[in-house]
């Protein structure tokens, strides 16, 4: 798995979102950007989201990337634990309960620096996977 410092810089986004639930597909595509925040990286993420039958939309994301032992440590801006990615290894799995969603996240390194990033949600009314590949620009 890269070091946490490998990741600075910008990266486009390729992402499909399989909609189970509803049976559609969405597609986004976008930049994100890793920036040193002077304790880890700062993530932010945008981009264009299409959805079936609707318009495009602007969509963004941020979260903060730190240190965690060997491995990252990903949280929600407002410092809440998201989940983490295992150092020492080139596939790896972790999740995040949000009742009453779950969020399993696989996040596989074995192309980089191109790498994959798999988000598998269920819920009373949510039920996708959403598989991002990321390219550095």
């Amino acid at each position: 798995m890269p070091q946490l410092s490998e990741f600075e810089g910008q990266w486009r986004i390729a992402r499909r979102i399989e909609d189970e639930w509803a049976g559609t597909t969405g597609l986004f595509d976008g930049v994100a950007r890793f920036t040193p925040d002077g304790v880890g990286l700062a993530y932010r993420e945008t981009g264009e989201l299409r959805l079936p039958f609707e318009a495009t939309l602007a969509a963004s994301r941020d979260y903060l990337w730190r240190h965690d032992g060997d491995g990252i440590g990903v949280y929600f801006t407002d410092g809440r634990w998201f989940h983490r990615i295992t150092g020492g290894v080139r596939v790896a799995r972790d999740w995040h309960d949000c009742m009453p969603d779950t969020y399993e996240v696989t996040y596989n390194f074995t192309r980089w620096p191109d790498w994959r990033v798999i988000w598998k949600v269920k819920g009373p009314r949510k039920d996708y996977v959403a598989i991002s590949d990321l390219t550095r620009i």
